[in-house]
């Protein structure tokens, strides 16, 4: 849904307040949980269990760090293969030779030329709020993206002029595409191997401060 992974904390119901909720909308990802995401720009913000009187949060959608620290990674096993959540990625496999790329729920759903090859972390404040933790994507061409389904695409224009490319339905992040023209596909939404590798870090001058950058990858402060 993030087009990365998702980091979250949580709060007690009596302890949050919603103070707006026009762009709110809920998507249930399993019988167990629910996920709320803004329809508008598709970022991705709650999680909601069912039967708990507890909320989690991304806390990329805070206005500060609130001294918030990373405490453990879970569901490790079904992390992307071009990242490891700590520690130095895997070396990149040699992935199909056509990728296989969806939004959570299905109503999404297109290919496009693999291996993914080198993707890049964004840890700019837009790229954070919008997938609730940091972004990571690959450079493509736009017009090798064959799509099986996209009547729920939804986009949504940034303030810097590029466009983002969500699922109206769940709000996964599939795709930005820069005011130049150049375009990128989230790996995250990519169903199975990659093939590419997490290569370097940008914009880490905007990086939330709960997290750690200890892959030892090259990081530039801005891009």
């Amino acid at each position: 849904m993030s087009g990365h992974f998702w980091a979250a904390t949580s709060v007690p119901h009596d302890r949050f307040r919603l103070v707006r909720d026009e762009g709110l909308a809920w998507f249930r990802s399993s019988a167990e949980a629910r996920r709320g995401f803004c329809r508008r720009c598709g970022a991705s913000l709650f999680w909601q269990p069912e039967g708990e009187d507890r909320i989690s949060f991304a806390p990329a959608a805070l206005d500060s760090d609130a001294g918030l620290e990373t405490a453990e990674h879970i569901f490790t096993e079904a992390a992307g293969d071009y990242h490891r959540p700590e520690g130095q990625p895997p070396p990149p496999g040699a992935g199909p030779e056509r990728l296989r790329a969806s939004c959570l729920c299905g109503a999404l759903r297109f290919t496009l030329p693999g291996p993914a090859g080198e993707i890049t972390a964004c840890h700019c404040r837009q790229c954070r709020t919008l997938s609730g933790h940091f972004a990571a994507s690959f450079d493509a061409e736009e017009a090798s993206l064959a799509w099986g389904d996209r009547q729920g695409l939804a986009e949504y224009r940034t303030v810097g002029g590029g466009v983002r490319g969500f699922c109206a339905g769940c709000g996964s992040s599939l795709w930005f595409r820069a005011t130049d023209g150049a375009f990128s596909v989230e790996a995250g939404c990519v169903d199975g191997p990659t093939g590419g590798r997490l290569a370097r870090h940008i914009h880490v001058a905007d990086k939330g401060g709960y997290y750690a950058l200890d892959d030892g990858l090259p990081q530039a402060a801005e891009d």
